[in-house]
């Protein structure tokens, strides 16, 4: 029996759940991948990639002023312009700690939109969900927290992270190290992280513990999980990408099940 089967046995409704392989196959599947979910935080992984590609366009650049004074786009993108978590409350000087903060991520939109003159929600289906062929998905209100998909569609997405096609390789590779090295943060859900280790965008696992991946995931993994039980995490060396979506938002029950869970999928499929 496929160890994507373990989500049937958790307190959710209804969950999914898809594993990706390094040339973008879908080799393991569990769960109704046309089934639409509300993403949560995981909708920063898509905004995310409509922010790299802007980036590459040339329509921002890492060196704008944004947010509050003396921060950035880059201070923004990786969680270290000093925001509170869900306000504009300023809870920290830029890039002395790394608050994770959805405000920030809307912040980094409304630049976006302010240069380009396209509203953020229009800027990604463009640019990302339109290339990818993702028709399920899309952003209604907030770039942080407001996306909404199916797994086949994010199993689109997880191929694009692993084999880019929209953006370089090399822009990929830049996002996905770690920016603003040794800063101490919250992890939502799992406590103080030191370091709290973050790219552009992407979470990023480091030697985070505990975490919602596996222990056995390597340090270059990289993804995001959403308060609404959701998580999409790629790992860069086995070259494999897990997609779990569920109805019961994040919790103990979570914290509990998701490690152990993502350990099993990386023993088997990796």
């Amino acid at each position: 029996m496929s160890v994507l089967a373990q989500i049937e046995q958790w307190p959710v409704e209804n969950a999914v759940s898809v594993v990706v392989d390094g040339n973008g196959k879908i080799i393991g599947r569990h769960g109704d991948e046309e089934k639409i979910y509300p993403l949560a935080s995981v909708t920063k992984l898509l905004s995310t990639y409509a922010f790299l590609i802007a980036l590459e366009e040339e329509a921002i650049s890492l060196a704008d002023p944004a947010g509050p004074e003396g921060s950035t786009v880059h201070n923004l993108f990786s969680h270290t312009a000093g925001y509170d978590f869900d306000s504009d409350v300023i809870r920290f000087p830029v890039g002395t700690k790394r608050g994770y903060s959805n405000i920030g991520f809307e912040k980094l939109a409304e630049h976006l939109e302010r240069e380009t003159g396209i509203d953020f929600p229009s800027y990604v289906q463009e640019a990302v969900f339109g290339p990818l062929g993702m028709a399920s998905t899309e952003i209604a209100g907030s770039c942080a927290k407001d996306g909404r998909s199916t797994a086949a569609d994010l199993a689109k997405f997880a191929a694009e992270l692993l084999n880019p096609t929209l953006i370089s390789s090399a822009t990929m590779s830049e996002a996905t190290r770690v920016h603003f090295e040794g800063l101490a943060g919250i992890l939502p859900g799992y406590g103080r992280q030191n370091p709290n280790d973050w790219g552009l965008g992407f979470e990023i696992r480091s030697s985070k513990n505990p975490h919602w991946t596996g222990a056995s995931h390597p340090a270059a993994t990289f993804g995001h999980f959403g308060q609404s039980g959701t998580f999409l995490w790629v790992d860069p060396v086995d070259r494999i990408a897990c997609v779990t979506l569920t109805d019961r938002n994040f919790g103990p029950w979570a914290a509990e099940a998701w490690a152990p869970f993502n350990e099993d999928v990386l023993r088997q499929y990796s």
